[in-house]
């Protein structure tokens, strides 16, 4: 259960109380005074400030250590009320210095010392050696125990700060790649234009059929390279390293057959498989499925060889759909990413770009799947709105 902190020490509080009510009766049989109500108030203003000990460490601290001193002064028994002091210093040395907590670990046990030499003429009381150093080695371990929480505590803060800092570096990574890569579709568009821009003035007065053929691809080849522009705006994020682009033909569905050919001569089994009818869609949807195919096919390169896989591509009258799934024979389970992997962000990052959706994961018959759907007609998902699964 995931208690508030204060219900915690509330409950603590009450077992602090329970403890008392079992072993005051008993003080007696080990040669202490019985607990009467002066003993009963005084052992539960012990108990009090521990309630407040993630508050106020110090204070709550010290306050106890004042009210165990007074209560020990009286002749009571000290193991009684002996849990609430000791709460206090693993709390200071939770969340304080580790010099400020051997000034409360010292006290404690200069504390714990006298109650020793108070009941000196008790016959069952150890010596004052014993006391001490059951003082110095109980307060010792409690010490460490708030030490070693506290590193732990700052350990595992400075690791979940990393693997943010690594996922936010991974994003703006990925962001960059799909920009880039945007650029030449857009520059293609560009060039499109202007060859059809020349063509059309060329032929205006002559051929008006085909100046006007010409004209029609302008307007079409403008809206997708306005689309294409918006979308590489959105994912630009940070200034991008510097490097020479490769100047390569933008992959898109006609290459993943290819693709497909290379993974099966790497030794993975791979069958791919068209419904539908195919037609022309938008460069960057067809880039946004080819990049998403050749992570998971290469997923399955790395984490499974020995399996096989099947790529489909669907095409719908609004929409296309493309998966790829795999037996799962052969995986090596200490390769398998949890989900936080850098390809995995780009999935999810252009299935978002394109206003898509992506589900990865397990499959209950067995191995893994990633299957992606993308509006034909896509436009980019508004500013913070995450439509991946």
């Amino acid at each position: 259960m995931r208690l508030p902190p204060f219900a915690v020490d509330v409950l603590l509080a009450v077992g602090q109380a329970a403890l008392i009510a079992l072993l005051g009766p008993e003080a007696h049989v080990v040669g202490w005074s019985t607990l009467d109500a002066r003993g009963y108030l005084l052992a539960t203003l012990v108990i009090l400030p521990t309630m407040f000990r993630w508050k106020a460490p110090m204070v709550a601290c010290l306050l106890t250590y004042s009210l165990w001193t007074l209560y020990v002064a009286v002749g009571y028994w000290p193991v009684v009320t002996s849990f609430g002091p000791m709460l206090c210093l693993y709390t200071v040395a939770l969340q304080k210095s580790t010099k400020a907590t051997g000034y409360c670990a010292g006290l404690l046990a200069a504390i714990w010392v006298y109650g020793g030499l108070v009941g000196q003429d008790n016959v069952a009381m150890p010596s004052v050696p014993t006391v001490a150093s059951q003082a110095i080695g109980i307060n010792a371990l409690v010490w460490r125990m708030g030490y070693l929480a506290r590193r732990s505590a700052e350990l595992a803060r400075k690791t979940h700060a990393e693997q943010h800092e690594r996922a936010r570096h991974a994003v703006a990574q990925e962001r960059g790649r799909i920009a880039r890569e945007l650029h030449d579709v857009v520059a293609h568009h560009m060039s499109v234009i202007s060859v059809q821009a020349g063509l059309a003035k060329f032929v205006f007065d002559s051929d008006a059929k085909t100046a006007r053929t010409a004209l029609g691809t302008i307007s079409g080849t403008s809206t997708e390279a306005l689309e294409e522009m918006r979308r590489m705006l959105r994912v630009l994020r940070a200034q991008e390293d510097d490097g020479v682009v490769p100047d390569a033909p933008m992959p898109g569905l006609a290459r993943i057959e290819d693709m497909t050919d290379r993974v099966r001569a790497g030794g993975v089994p791979v069958e791919f498989r068209v419904t539908g009818t195919p037609r022309p869609i938008a460069p960057g949807v067809e880039l946004c499925a080819y990049r998403v195919v050749q992570e998971a096919l290469t997923n399955v390169l790395k984490h499974a060889r020995h399996a096989s896989a099947t790529v489909e591509l669907h095409y719908h009258r609004d929409r296309i759909e493309v998966s790829v799934t795999d037996d799962g024979e052969g995986v090596i389970p200490e390769r398998v990413r949890s989900g936080g992997g850098h390809g995995l962000i780009g999935m999810r990052e252009r299935a978002k770009l394109y206003g898509g959706t992506i589900s990865i994961g397990p499959r209950s018959a067995g191995g893994f799947a990633v299957r992606l759907t993308l509006p034909t007609s896509a436009r980019a998902a508004p500013a913070g709105d995450d439509v991946t699964e």
